[in-house]
């Protein structure tokens, strides 16, 4: 079964709330998912001309989670299966807004996508990364596959994490 929700194991601080992660349930939270992604792809970065959705956005097997601060959608995913048999994972679109950046919503995301498609039977999942975040992904385990080459016009690591040791 797949877990709807993953609090932050890290203590505790007066400053900072927890992060909850958990797939959008609404249809509120699927237009702030998306919204998001279009401040961060479209606006902050100019990787997309307008908007970054796409047909995969609308594809039944794609699954589209987000990560709250107290109340505040303040980071998104999305991921879904690359072969019918529900092995090879793909996540992407890995937005966090900018004045959240600090508060580790991004690390509890890239978990919550690894162990959701592990609990959905996957065994491996990939995401191409911005050169800029590959040590991000090397600190939450995932492995560097190939050399960069660009995608949306931009250079990516391709890289991969084994997701065989996260099932139930």
């Amino acid at each position: 079964m797949v877990s709807m929700a993953s609090r932050s194991s890290s203590p505790p601080e007066a400053a900072r709330r927890a992060v909850c992660c958990r797939l959008a349930l609404t249809g509120r939270e699927f237009d702030e998912h998306l919204a998001l992604r279009r401040q961060v792809f479209v606006e902050e970065q100019g990787l997309f001309a307008g908007d970054d959705a796409d047909d995969r956005d609308g594809a039944p097997e794609t699954l589209h989670a987000i990560g709250l601060v107290g109340e505040r959608i303040c980071g998104t995913v999305r991921l879904y299966p690359l072969d019918r048999e529900g092995g090879r994972w793909k996540g992407d679109r890995l937005a966090v807004a900018r004045e959240c950046r600090s508060s580790h919503v991004g690390a509890e995301l890239v978990r919550f996508a690894v162990r959701t498609a592990g609990e959905l039977g996957g065994s491996e999942m990939v995401a191409h990364i911005q050169l800029a975040n590959v040590r991000f992904f090397d600190h939450l385990g995932w492995t560097s596959v190939g050399t960069p080459a660009p995608f949306h016009g931009v250079e990516h690591q391709l890289m991969r994490i084994g997701l065989s040791a996260r099932r139930p």
